[in-house]
């Protein structure tokens, strides 16, 4: 199939001719059948997005278990398992499986997360042999429904404090698992107000008195449908959005669970009450626990980009079917897509969409090798979990904003819930909070970064990085976390040297990869420069820390956009002449140049944006989106968004 013939523009542009089919196959890659298999699945049960309007909360919580079972049946849910207990043995195939998901209902979505790739993430990355001996087959299936109890009241991303204790009890050699008191309960947990019958708890682990950190245990929340001896379980409600996901509340009063209950892939306790790690250091073998759970960041992240490309596949065709106001002399008005200001509005959020996506397919393939042993350097594995945490914050952010705008564009029908934008909206805005608070994420990246994911790493709290980072000449600094060296070669990378307000060059991607590198690379020395002064001043590290904080952030985010340009300028350079290439060539133009544009103000501040020359990025942006118009159709076509999953009547008929 292709659409939008070559054209030649009074100018000499000549507008490509692109291949959807072929464009497709670009964006599926490697996972094309197991993508193909989750869009049949979906077509198949797509009347769970009417009946999520008219179904009561709790029959529509039954629908979506259901579903969920129903899909497992396929093998579409349990890719990342290992075969011999039914499972694909692909990690890297799960990941496509569950962004491709997320062109449907998302409490299926959800519900397919905790139970899969929370619950059973942790039993199989968690656990040893005994563990996926006793649930891996059932959990599988669905036969066996889970929970993945981590987050606290009173402690979400603190996870190294959680309140919740389990005391060894060497006569009896069981754990005793107990709450103490309000804010240790265990809240917003999936799956635990009416289908979980186990849960996956992580409590502070106490060995003769002694406390050894957060560990994970296996602990039974229902007998026979009833909450289990000592198991308290309370219903959330309803939510803002997500109304199929059980989310509940959880209270441990003394519950006993035999010493076998523990995950012991890192630490155990044997029977007489030693408690042994191969990890000495507490807080490396915080982190690595932590760390083998990363495959939930990377699954989020991609999840909330294709949840953006539904709202822009509906918004985008609504827009080249809707006609508003005669455009001069023109008896019938003019397609909405003809005007600049909706240009404007949805075709940088495409190319923002399109440059998420190929940064996803790195993070998933980093992820696969990872996991899958291919790659077994400690510092590929940190270098993962900032990318992760990085990616997961810009793509679910993206969502967020790409739903609204959306929304908007689409006028009046966009708000009637028929049209599938209330869903959108409600369902995904928690993206940004769950799998962790992508501010707190960010934070993350940034410590990856000031300290060159270094062998302290996971030793490091947020007053360790301080004092790490301190210690260091800013120089130094600066040499071990630059990407490209690039503050010693500005002259050398840049089009034109230093003369900036040249037009020429605009539309280079190492003019363009140069400025976002610059950026980066400035930000990262800023930071390094206010915390050295703030310590050489005598101040407390907190104090000086909370003071860096928005620096921090922006750093992060800095590098992260770097990142996703960098994959997006990759694989367009990879793809084979022709059209596909050359409108590729324009979304990634249009989303290095949008992203310069957001952030002029701060590349004028540095001297590395003359006012004309920002007037040049503001008028190339106009052009591109213009050279885009033609070809949206086909490139948010090209996504595969099942048309029973665009669900909007109203806008698109």
């Amino acid at each position: 199939m292709t659409t939008d013939k070559t054209a030649t523009a009074p100018d000499g542009y000549v507008q490509p001719e692109l291949d959807v089919r072929a464009l497709t196959e670009v964006l599926d890659g490697e996972y094309a059948e197991i993508r193909d298999l989750v869009r049949t699945n979906l077509v198949t049960y797509a009347s769970v997005l009417e009946e999520a309007d008219g179904l009561g909360t709790d029959a529509y919580r039954e629908r979506v278990r259901e579903l969920v079972v129903e899909m497992a049946a396929t093998g579409q849910t349990g890719m990342g398992f290992p075969k011999r207990y039914g499972g694909g043995g692909d990690v890297g195939a799960s990941i496509a499986a569950f962004e491709t998901l997320a062109f449907g209902d998302l409490s299926v979505l959800v519900k397919v997360g905790v139970q899969f790739g929370l619950f059973g993430g942790a039993i199989l990355h968690l656990g040893t042999e005994r563990h996926h001996d006793a649930y891996l087959p059932d959990l599988i299936t669905g036969k066996l429904m889970g929970c993945f109890a981590m987050t606290e009241t009173g402690h979400g991303s603190n996870v190294q404090a959680l309140g919740t204790v389990a005391r060894y009890d060497v006569a009896a050699q069981e754990f005793v698992i107990t709450t103490e008191g309000d804010q240790a309960c265990k809240d917003y947990i999936g799956n635990a107000a009416r289908h979980g019958e186990l849960a996956v708890v992580f409590a502070q682990l106490e060995v003769g008195g002694k406390s050894e950190g957060v560990h994970a245990f296996v602990v039974p929340i229902r007998v026979g449908g009833q909450a289990a001896p000592g198991v308290r379980i309370e219903d959330d409600g309803r939510k803002m959005g997500l109304n199929g996901v059980d989310n509940g509340r959880l209270r441990f009063d003394g519950v006993r669970v035999p010493r076998e209950a523990l995950l012991n892939r890192f630490a155990d306790v044997t029977p007489e009450g030693l408690y042994k790690s191969t990890i000495d250091s507490p807080d490396r073998r915080f982190f690595t626990m932590l760390g083998t759970l990363v495959q939930g960041r990377v699954s989020v992240g991609g999840a909330g980009v294709n949840a953006a490309k539904v709202a822009l596949a509906v918004a985008t065709k609504y827009a080249l079917r809707r006609r508003q106001f005669a455009a001069g002399s023109q008896e019938e008005e003019q397609l909405l897509l003809d005007y600049g200001l909706h240009q404007r509005r949805l075709l940088p959020l495409v190319a923002r969409t399109y440059a998420l996506h190929f940064a996803q397919d790195v993070v998933r393939t980093q992820l696969h090798d990872v996991f899958s042993g291919v790659e077994d350097d400690p510092q590929a594995r940190r270098r993962l979990e900032s990318r992760a945490a990085g990616t997961k914050a810009l793509g679910t952010w993206h969502a967020t904003r790409t739903v609204q705008e959306c929304r908007e564009a689409c006028g009046g029908a966009g708000y009637l819930a028929v049209n599938r934008f209330a869903a959108l909206k409600a369902d995904s805005d928690i993206f940004t909070t769950f799998e962790g608070d992508n501010h707190v994420l960010l934070q993350l990246v940034a410590k990856g970064l000031l300290t060159d994911y270094a062998s302290e790493f996971e030793d490091l709290d947020q007053l360790g990085m301080v004092r790490y980072v301190t210690n260091l000449a800013v120089e130094t600094v600066i040499e071990k976390t630059s990407a490209h060296k690039l503050l010693e070669r500005v002259r050398d990378l840049l089009p034109g040297g230093d003369e900036w307000d040249q037009e020429a060059g605009l539309l280079d991607s190492e003019y363009q990869l140069a400025m976002v590198r610059y950026r980066e690379e400035h930000m990262l020395a800023g930071v390094a420069r206010r915390l050295k002064a703030g310590i050489d001043r005598k101040r407390d590290a907190g104090a000086v820390f909370s003071e860096v904080q928005d620096h921090v952030i922006a750093v992060a985010h800095a590098h992260v956009e770097r990142l996703v340009l960098e994959a997006f300028v990759e694989k367009t350079r990879t793809l084979p002449e022709g059209g596909n290439k050359v409108a590729l060539g324009l979304l990634c133009d249009l989303f290095a140049l949008s992203t310069i544009e957001a952030d002029r103000a701060w590349f004028m501040e540095h001297g590395r944006l003359t006012v004309q020359r920002s007037k040049a990025i503001t008028r190339e942006v106009n052009d591109l989106c213009r050279k885009v118009r033609p070809l949206a159709g086909g490139l948010v076509d090209a996504w595969g968004v099942p048309s029973a999953m665009l669900r909007a009547p109203d806008l698109l008929g």
